[in-house]
């Protein structure tokens, strides 16, 4: 499996670069390079968590990311302000529905001292982009699915110790963790602004208790974090990932679904 994450010296060797820039418009426009597209990670943000654009509305999302101008034959480089979630988050919308994307180790930061990198001309396009759901190395698991499944899944927590104790709510109607979670903060998975490498994400996810074959789905409150820790899983090796995107922010929302 394809590792999800580049270095910024590596962008030139890839076949047909599309720089998709995440950060704020404000940062934007101080400061892109010439052929990167801001992605409005705003409005994707709230349109997964509305029932209307929804990841099941093939049609919304094929719209959405055909505006940015990506097609089937180019490849997303994705990178944020440095954080890496918000890349995470655009990464894994992209590879949901079958683009080709990586991002950029150290995000901004990593990405604009690197002249070649930041030249990257705008390639031919290709053949429209065509949508389809599920197409990706990680895939998605819903509210109920997930609770169908507790007892028999290996949940990546990747939210703060304060959120998994019940001492951070994060304005949640209740708090605490689910059934069986293991604790891998986010922040954990970083060093520097920069991804683990995979020796040391093996060894931290096999101290944290997963083990290879285990079926893994990662969750966090709103989706960034959580698409963070499915990246740093498929880069330790880990074949079998799903992320649970909608988080524990949409787990505490339904009183059937227990919390500890």
């Amino acid at each position: 499996m394809a590792d999800p994450v580049i270095e910024a010296a590596d962008i030139p060797r890839l076949d047909r670069p599309f720089l998709l820039d995440v950060r704020d418009r404000d940062s934007f426009a101080a400061d892109h390079a010439e052929s990167a597209i801001r992605v409005p990670v705003e409005a994707w943000i709230e349109a997964a968590r509305t029932e209307q654009s929804s990841f099941d509305n093939l049609d919304h999302w094929q719209a959405e990311i055909s505006a940015l101008g990506l097609t089937d034959a180019l490849t997303a480089v994705i990178f944020d302000d440095g954080r890496m979630t918000e890349a995470a988050r655009v990464w894994f919308v992209l590879q949901f529905f079958g683009a080709r994307a990586v991002i950029v180790n150290g995000g901004w930061p990593a990405l604009k001292g690197e002249s070649v990198a930041l030249s990257i001309p705008v390639h031919d396009a290709g053949e429209a982009f065509r949508a389809r759901v599920h197409a990706g190395p990680v895939g998605l698991v819903t509210r109920d699915r997930l609770k169908a499944e507790l007892g028999s899944t290996a949940i990546l927590d990747a939210r703060t110790e304060a959120e998994f104790s019940g001492t951070d709510s994060r304005n949640n109607a209740r708090a605490g963790h689910l059934p069986g979670a293991r604790l891998l903060p986010h922040a954990d998975l970083l060093e520097d602004g920069r991804v683990n490498s995979a020796g040391t994400l093996r060894r931290m996810l096999s101290a944290a208790g997963f083990q290879p074959g285990d079926h893994i789905v990662t969750h966090c409150d709103g989706g960034g974090r959580a698409a963070l820790a499915a990246i740093a899983a498929m880069r330790a090796g880990f074949n079998d990932v799903h992320a649970y995107y909608l988080s524990f922010s949409d787990w505490a929302r339904d009183e059937s679904c227990p919390v500890l």
